[in-house]
């Protein structure tokens, strides 16, 4: 069987494998947060959320009772929550919210608040009386046994609340100015807080927070495998191991296989950037978006050399060539480039970068490694080669020498034979 088509198969299953948990179900609240919920009766849904949150709730269709329980942990000394409702859909203006507040001192307190585009634009947000909504039981209260916050509450939705079209929004702070909510931080997981559901079955209509931090997760490994190590890794090879220093009969069949499944995972961690892209119109990244099309397109011009690569006799052979490498060498630069902005846009944990780094390292070390070999190996040959030239010439000479030598010793006479 080819060994591309071997590299082909294995991208192919790597690319469905990194897919699926995009298809996998909500994550269950923590043992913690159920054991506090069931206290207001909330045993029928409850899951994990963007932020470190989680949401548990109760509705009945008949009285459009809806009890909730919303909470997470808030690090540092002054923080809020904010959890409501948005008739108009799943986003931020248009939001009913119930948000507490956590003083520097330890006090809390909870209020209602409108959230229009006047607070998008950086207007004061201050608490008001009525939202439109039958609130009940509104608490904030702090679970110190397990270092939780949590926002109560029982809200009766109007008939104009579609109940199995429920857009919820949820959102944490960290900065507060007496009564008012400063903003929040600029993470795509802040952006993502939102969510289209049926209150009734526990079905998301739309794409879940974890849906999409999923996919966000296998759009960058598949990014960083493809383009940032599959693509160097064949370049190291066509390098180092087609003549000089190393000469090896398998090097263009690797060559060409890392190229290929570097370029299937890599345009399958753009395309799902490009998905991810269109998914909201509340962040924009366009710096990155350019510099992953500029790969993309590069790269798939990089791949016509396989049907397009002139003949070895062929005149422009050599600019070709040039080309190539130059296009080859400028890829690889603005790959990991992008790769560091990516890592920079997602803000995962430490591990990604550092892990990227290394695997930078060991690549740069690898090729820094076979570099000197190459010139160790140019140098002592060229040194062999002027050593021998020089050896050379001097045999030559010491040849004419010797045969000058030889001509002088017999002179101009000549013998002739005798006579007969």
């Amino acid at each position: 069987m080819p060994l591309n088509f071997i590299h082909f198969r294995l991208s192919f299953v790597f690319t469905l494998v990194l897919l699926l948990p995009l298809f996998a179900n909500g994550r269950r609240c923590s043992a913690e947060f159920l054991c506090e919920a069931e206290k207001l009766n909330i045993k029928q849904y409850c899951n994990k959320k963007t932020l470190g949150a989680e949401f548990g709730w109760n509705y009945d269709d008949k009285s459009r009772r809806l009890d909730i329980a919303f909470g997470a942990k808030l690090d540092g000394g002054i923080g809020w929550l904010a959890w409501g409702l948005n008739p108009q859909g799943p986003h931020m203006v248009g939001t009913r919210a119930l948000i507490g507040i956590k003083h520097q001192n330890g006090s809390l307190e909870c209020h209602k608040y409108s959230i229009t585009d006047a607070t998008r634009l950086g207007c004061q947000l201050l608490p008001i009386d009525d939202l439109g909504l039958d609130i009940r039981n509104f608490s904030f209260v702090n679970l110190k046994a397990f270092k939780y916050y949590m926002i109560k509450a029982t809200v009766f939705l109007p008939l104009g609340y579609n109940s199995s079209r429920t857009n919820i929004v949820w959102q944490i702070g960290y900065a507060v100015a007496d009564k008012e909510p400063k903003m929040h931080p600029t993470s795509l997981n802040n952006f993502d807080s939102t969510e289209t559901i049926d209150l009734n079955s526990n079905l998301v209509i739309t794409y879940t927070d974890q849906q999409l931090g999923n996919l966000r997760t296998a759009h960058g490994i598949l990014n960083i495998v493809g383009w940032g190590i599959f693509m160097p890794v064949g370049v190291i090879i066509a390098r180092y191991l087609r003549r000089y220093p190393i000469r090896w009969r398998l090097w263009f069949t690797l060559h060409i296989s890392c190229q290929i499944a570097g370029y299937i995972l890599g345009s399958a961690g753009w395309a799902s950037g490009r998905w991810l892209g269109k998914q909201s119109k509340y962040y924009v990244f366009t710096t990155h978006g350019i510099f992953a099309t500029t790969i993309f397109v590069s790269t798939t011009i990089q791949m016509f050399a396989l049907v397009l690569k002139p003949k070895r006799d062929d005149l422009f052979r050599k600019y070709w060539n040039i080309y190539h490498h130059f296009v080859g060498y400028a890829i690889l630069a603005i790959i990991s480039m992008n790769i560091f902005k990516g890592i920079a846009i997602l803000k995962p944990d430490y591990t990604w970068k550092w892990a990227y780094i290394v695997v930078l390292g060991i690549l740069a070390a690898t090729a820094l490694a076979f570099e000197v070999y190459t010139w160790t190996i140019f140098t002592i040959s060229k040194i062999q080669r002027t050593k021998l030239r020089k050896k050379n010439e001097q045999n030559v000479s010491k040849s004419r020498t010797a045969q000058q030598q030889g001509m002088g010793g017999t002179g101009t006479e000549t013998s002739e034979p005798p006579p007969t």
